[in-house]
């Protein structure tokens, strides 16, 4: 659980902490087998995944649950806890990961509380893991629970989110991309509608280097978030994003995160990655 640990005051101090709370709070009278958390920024994803720990192990008054006091909570917060099993904070799960797992989730927890998996970046589950967890949650283990984080819950495997109760935290105010940024990011737009000008403006030596790339996969993933939460208000490219639906946003979200791993490929040509991009979308779009 290496890298999971915060203080356990952030436990009960994060953004829209005190709504937040009372919902886990109320949650935690029945919870749910698996919670999908969204919203927010990644941090708080973590802190909110904790606190639902602490909320259903904490030994304090039920009013005031997750007291940050108790060995549960203390416990939880250093990321050393028994029943807290966190996976892919710092590289993705893999299925022997899952594999490992299943035959602890087939046992209950070792302390009187739940045992709490949780599971950063599943907007990013290989098939093979999102069908291994789809598993587990339609054969009900009593005493473990399961949460999975995510920028938005659209863009998780669907039967998941289906099975799952959604937690949405406060929306973050995403910065508005630099002007020749927003150059590039029109300009692929304008492709997806047209056809026309993009390859010449990739092809332009030196035009795209790994540094605008990335600046311009960040624009993306930016506008992918105002078209996944409906405010596309004042943004034409996330209104033209809105029109991809559903599946087409979890696609499109698919294609930056594949980009992204080919980015960080020292050999791969940061151009050929951008045209990858608008011809991955242009034929669905």
């Amino acid at each position: 659980m290496t890298g999971t640990a915060c203080s356990p005051t952030a436990l009960c101090a994060f953004a829209g902490a005190a709504q937040i709370l009372a919902r886990l709070r109320t949650l935690s009278a029945h919870a749910p087998q698996s919670l999908v958390i969204e919203g927010g920024t990644e941090a708080d994803r973590k802190t909110a995944a904790l606190a639902w720990a602490a909320t259903l192990n904490c030994t304090g008054q039920p009013e005031a649950r997750p007291c940050c006091q108790c060995p549960a909570c203390v416990q939880i917060a250093q990321g050393v806890f028994m029943d807290l099993k966190v996976f892919g904070d710092q590289e993705k799960i893999t299925t022997d990961e899952v594999r490992e797992a299943l035959p602890e989730w087939g046992q209950p927890p070792r302390g009187n509380g739940r045992r709490v998996s949780i599971f950063f970046g599943a907007h990013e589950f290989h098939p093979a893991v999102a069908n291994l967890l789809l598993k587990t949650l339609e054969e009900p283990r009593p005493g473990n629970v399961f949460v999975l984080l995510a920028p938005q819950r659209e863009r998780l495997l669907q039967t998941l989110v289906s099975r799952s109760f959604v937690l949405t935290l406060p929306w973050p105010g995403p910065k508005a991309p630099e002007p020749d940024v927003a150059e590039w990011l029109a300009a692929l737009l304008n492709f997806w509608d047209t056809g026309q000008g993009w390859f010449e403006r990739t092809g332009t030596k030196g035009a795209a280097d790994r540094a605008l790339a990335l600046r311009l996969l960040s624009a993306c993933q930016r506008e992918l978030t105002l078209a996944v939460a409906g405010d596309t208000q004042g943004s034409p490219a996330a209104k033209r994003l809105a029109r991809l639906g559903p599946s087409g946003l979890r696609r499109f979200d698919l294609v930056l995160g594949q980009a992204q791993e080919a980015l960080n490929q020292p050999t791969v040509m940061p151009a050929l990655v951008l045209d990858w991009i608008a011809t991955a979308m242009i034929a669905k779009g």
